[in-house]
């Protein structure tokens, strides 16, 4: 059975993790649960790319070999998805042998197809982006900053015919609308692809650069990271099993916004083609996390370290603010305000209070207990009638990628909640001692409980220890996913609730 197959952009091994790369773990792994709880066999990969002159001159910086050092790194990436809470099904590494094994093989095919030539070049060469650059790059006639230092190379190299596919290319994005999400960057694909485009450098000569997979046709060079590096995900894949077609094609690849041009919808896309395997579904692509409307440098100061904002915050807290902030494929401002706006009102006031005064009133009202519900008023049949409706609009705008604004609608149904039981304030009603008000509060614990049941598990992708730590609460032991347990019922009712937690302390300034 096809398995929906999620890719992220892997992390280059010259630096520590940064915001960016916590955002698009985040997201993908979000993504990734949202699939799962709705009943699809999920395979999410990530991992790190390893080759290539930054990382072999970071090394050389840091006093170590190569594979030290990318082990070192190895340990910081899977540190991060580990303390984020990212349930990835495989990590891949490109100094694994299996990967080299696959970028061999691949560039072998394309060799005895005639796919790749020798040729000398001399040309324009970027340092920090690792390859050659054109004048129309320039940008008001300048380099843009992420190239670095602009040089000019002449020497001999292998060459792939990128240019001969152009065409199928143009094709393909027309005819796959879905191809690039959100649909606004296929215009710059498309603007990119109108001017032609030039045959790819594939190697680089071992005198100048040894920290890569040798050519399998000639051992004097090795391979270019960027071909290294997108041939990952077929490797992740199982490309020699027989189960790749189980993988591939993946469904969905996340991307920051500066890697779609030209390496993920021009590079990748091509060299697929011309190996005979389909190119993947949808390039998920995502926008910049910028400080007061500027991108974070280290030459500026404005890095953000996204294990300190989880370790001050918990994860969960820093997971919900960053899919909740950001639309997917625009830029956003992270902010220290905001975020406290964010925590205070969302999660500390509307959801972390309701938890804790829902547990306490059913110890106090209940004996602990969710009881049957009984006969219900019209406010019973309001919040019951709200979270029926929005429910399904949740869902859908999660699969429409539209997360912050699902979110958005299921923080305004929690909000309903605790309005609902203002509204029927159990602690003015149990001072009557009347039978039909202790009826009318164990309705209204059972009622308060079942919306924020369906809640928990809505919230789940987002913030999965809260979402677990509040069904756990409730005395929750049912299913967990959203094709079978978002219906409103009574699976609560006989439950026994767990004592008061507080899942959002409040916070200095």
């Amino acid at each position: 059975m096809k398995k929906l197959y999620i890719t992220t952009a892997i992390d280059y091994a010259n630096g520590k993790p940064h915001i960016g790369h916590a955002y698009e773990k985040i997201l993908s792994d979000t993504v990734a649960r949202m699939f799962r709880m709705q009943g699809h066999s999920v395979q999410f990969m990530t991992g790190l790319d390893e080759h290539g002159q930054k990382v072999s001159q970071s090394a050389e910086k840091a006093g170590l070999p190569e594979q030290l050092h990318c082990d070192s790194i190895a340990n910081d990436f899977k540190d991060l998805c580990e303390k984020l809470g990212i349930a990835y099904d495989r990590y891949i590494r490109t100094t694994e042998p299996e990967h080299k094994r696959v970028v061999r093989d691949c560039l072998q095919k394309l060799y005895d197809a005639g796919e790749i030539y020798k040729a000398d070049y001399t040309g324009l060469y970027s340092k920090t982006a690792e390859r050659f650059v054109l004048e129309k790059d320039k940008i008001d006639g300048k380099w843009p900053s992420d190239f670095g230092e602009v040089v000019e190379i002449s020497e001999t190299n292998y060459f792939f015919k990128m240019s001969k596919h152009q065409q199928w290319l143009i094709d393909h994005i027309e005819s796959h609308p879905k191809f690039i999400f959100p649909e606004f960057r296929t215009k710059q694909v498309l603007e990119f692809l109108k001017e032609p485009i030039n045959d790819l450098c594939i190697s680089r000569p071992k005198s100048r650069l040894a920290w890569g997979i040798e050519l399998p046709f000639d051992g004097d060079y090795v391979t270019y990271v960027w071909f290294d590096a997108l041939v990952n995900y077929i490797t992740g894949a199982n490309y020699f099993g027989d189960d790749f077609s189980d993988y591939w094609p993946a469904d969905y690849h996340v991307i920051g916004k500066d890697i779609v041009v030209p390496a993920h919808a021009i590079y990748w896309p091509i060299m697929l083609h011309a190996l005979g395997i389909e190119p993947p579904k949808t390039l998920l692509t995502h926008g910049w996390w910028l400080v007061s409307g500027e991108k974070m440098s280290k030459s500026s100061g404005n890095i953000v370290d996204p294990l300190d904002l989880a370790e001050k915050f918990g994860a969960d807290a820093f997971r919900y603010y960053l899919v909740r902030e950001m639309t997917i494929g625009q830029d956003c401002d992270i902010s220290t305000d905001r975020f406290m706006a964010r925590y205070t009102s969302d999660l500390a006031n509307d959801l972390g209070n309701l938890v804790s005064r829902l547990l306490n009133m059913g110890h106090r009202y209940c004996n602990g207990e969710i009881k049957r519900v009984g006969e219900v008023g019209e406010s019973e049949k309001n919040i019951k009638k709200l979270w029926q409706s929005e429910t399904p609009k949740i869902v859908d705008l999660h699969n429409e990628f539209s997360i912050h604004l699902a979110l958005e609608k299921l923080f305004s149904c929690i909000k309903a909640i605790n309005g609902y039981i203002e509204e029927r304030s159990p602690w003015k009603l149990s001072k009557s001692g009347s039978a039909s008000d202790e009826q009318l509060i164990s309705t209204t614990i059972a009622t308060a409980a079942e919306c924020l049941r369906i809640g928990a598990i809505l919230l789940t992708p987002a913030m999965p220890t809260v979402g677990r730590k509040i069904l756990a609460a409730l005395g929750y032991t049912g299913e967990v996913n959203w094709t079978t347990s978002l219906q409103f019922g009574d699976s609560l009712v006989g439950s026994k609730l767990g004592d008061a937690i507080i899942l959002f302390p409040k916070l200095d300034e």
